[in-house]
């Protein structure tokens, strides 16, 4: 066989095998991450009537809020771990059922104490989730395609605020059994965690080799390609993973990773309860107007991830998104007596502070591979996600103080620049060379 002939069958082979994979892969995590999200941030339009019947001020919903993040924040290095060294499926399964439970329990809640004890448990369940699905994505895509597989799994975010606002207006609106709507949208958002995590048991396979849905000749593609991509590290990788946590881009990675997540989740908690006030509508019209910006974020995040693995460039396709969140967020401040301009502003915050990520999680596997990136990536993971918890809280607390949102949406704008600087920091931007698109199934 020539070597153009061996060149397109191979090539025809990692066609169908990219292809194989992610129809059998991507659907069901992004499945699974619209349902985490949700059970998540459900608290944020639960907010607009648990603080009536609970009598809970804002820097008591800005606490529970962030709480979650203190206990996310203990397990996500030993997730990540577990994923890489054991089992994904098993982990992502256990982690699943455990947070449905508990994402059920918060609509049975009366004092502060029970919605902060409950939040704290449900961070330690859903700990190792997100982290651990990146590093399962080592396992079915290369680097090439890698933005592009994030960028769909978190796709699932604003497109499960899309679909969730209206959802949740709707279930405020009911009174069940005697219960609230407020607590049926945790017990209803909280089912399919658990139900879902059965199913994981049975759906997920954990490495290539395993996967008896994969022809041979796709299995042996993909095997290699994973193979020559950890070699081409091999260098930059240290002897123990632990060392990968002292890493000067890991650490630089940990912090914009910070302060970007204290914006997300500091608007995430918020906005509605913004929108509510800049507006003076009711739940359902506020809820339903929350799904705008999130629109906005869902296709940024496509666009950006499609074209940062097109061009192979990260640096810029994370920092810009970071530099447009913190101009949006400052917008909504100068704008807030108009609230067109409010949500016009929320859109281009939210295009923001969804299109960073799929470029900035293609970061951390450009420099390591196998335990080292699994270390790495729960290391940014839990630093930065305790960003979750100081961006709600201080928006509660300086709304709570000031009686305006001002001061914290500032605060937030801010945090998302400061995290812009951290990721021009970095040394890693420049585009990794791609290999050649017959070898890598490039068509």
């Amino acid at each position: 066989m020539s070597m153009i002939n061996e060149k397109t069958v191979i090539s025809g082979v990692g066609e169908r095998a990219r292809r194989r994979i992610f129809w059998r892969v991507m659907p069901y995590l992004f499945v699974l991450y619209i349902v985490a999200y949700l059970d998540r941030v459900n608290v944020g339009y639960a907010a607009l009537r648990m603080t009536g019947d609970l009598g809970f001020d804002p820097k008591v919903i800005g606490t529970g809020f962030g709480i979650f993040f203190i206990g996310y924040f203990l397990l996500e290095i030993p997730g990540t771990l577990i994923v890489e060294n054991w089992s994904a499926r098993g982990w992502i399964a256990r982690i699943m059922i455990s947070w449905g439970v508990l994402a059920i329990c918060t609509g049975f809640i009366h004092t502060s104490g029970q919605f902060y004890l409950v939040r704290l448990l449900l961070g330690a369940a859903e700990a190792g989730f997100f982290p651990g699905i990146i590093v399962y994505l080592t396992h079915w895509f290369r680097y090439e395609d890698r933005a592009k597989a994030v960028a769909i799994f978190m796709a699932a975010i604003p497109l499960s605020s899309v679909l969730g606002a209206p959802g949740s207006g709707l279930i405020l609106g009911v009174n069940w059994f005697g219960l609230a709507g407020w607590r049926w949208l945790f017990i209803v958002e909280g089912a399919p965690a658990t139900i879902l995590g059965i199913v994981t048991i049975f759906y997920l396979t954990d490495r290539p080799h395993q996967a008896k849905w994969l022809p041979d000749d796709e299995r042996e593609w993909l095997l290699s390609e994973l193979e020559q991509e950890k070699h081409e590290k091999r260098h930059s990788n240290p002897k123990v993973f632990w060392e990968a946590l002292w890493h000067r881009e890991v650490i630089l990675l940990a912090l914009a990773y910070f302060f970007i997540v204290t914006s997300v989740y500091g608007l995430t908690s918020w906005m509605p309860t913004i929108l509510k006030k800049v507006t003076g509508w009711g739940d359902f019209r506020v809820t339903a107007l929350s799904a705008i910006p999130y629109t906005a974020g869902l296709a940024s995040m496509l666009l950006l991830g499609w074209n940062s693995d097109k061009t192979g460039e990260r640096r810029w396709h994370t920092a810009l998104p970071m530099l447009a969140a913190g101009v949006g967020l400052l917008l909504s401040v100068a704008t807030q007596d108009n609230a067109a301009l409010v949500v016009c502003a929320f859109c281009l915050a939210s295009s923001g502070l969804s299109g960073y990520l799929p470029g900035f999680w293609a970061l951390p596997t450009r420099l390591l591979s196998g335990s080292a990136a699994a270390a790495a990536i729960g290391l940014i993971n839990s630093i930065g996600n305790l960003g979750g918890f100081v961006g709600p809280y201080i928006v509660g607390y300086v709304t709570k103080a000031t009686g305006s949102f001002s001061g914290g949406v500032l605060y937030l704008s801010v945090s998302a620049i400061v995290g812009a600087v951290f990721i021009l920091a970095l040394r890693t931007g420049a585009p990794r060379p791609v290999r050649s698109q017959a070898v890598s199934g490039e068509g």
